[in-house]
């Protein structure tokens, strides 16, 4: 697998992250608009963040986004913000987000790595390392 590498001044990474969130009760809200306007919200505010969208989904009751996030901007902060902004800018353009719940998104949501190697790859291959270092010293 080819692993394409961001940079920042101080770091070179690839963290990619499967998040998920929903509105609170889980209600079915993102509909009628609701959904067309959160994309175009999230795709703009992405360009603010340290992060990019690789996918997103906007289904009735939750929210799917593939984000790759700079670390040292971090991906809870990221989730905060996107929450953040978003609600802010639907309850006021969409009224009745506002009647039908005292805030529009859940205080949680779900987030899990994704991509590079798995896990088993990364543990033998930090394993090996004395041991090629060592060859390599051998070798002079």
């Amino acid at each position: 697998m080819n692993t394409t590498y961001k940079s920042n001044n101080n770091v070179v990474y690839s963290c990619k992250y499967h998040v998920v969130w929903c509105p609170k009760y889980r209600r079915k809200v993102l509909t009628n608009g609701v959904d067309v306007r959160l994309k175009e919200l999230l795709t703009e505010y992405a360009a603010n963040l340290s992060v990019d969208i690789l996918e997103m989904e906007i289904m009735p009751d939750h929210v799917h986004m593939l984000l790759e996030v700079d670390p040292q901007f971090g991906i809870h902060k990221a989730v905060k913000s996107f929450k953040g902004y978003t609600s802010r800018i639907l309850r006021q353009e969409f009224p009745h987000l506002k009647t039908k719940m005292p805030t529009l998104w859940t205080n949680s949501y779900f987030v899990s790595t994704v991509g590079g190697a798995p896990l088993e790859a990364v543990k033998q291959y930090i394993e090996n390392q004395k041991t090629s270092q060592r060859q390599k010293d051998k070798m002079g």
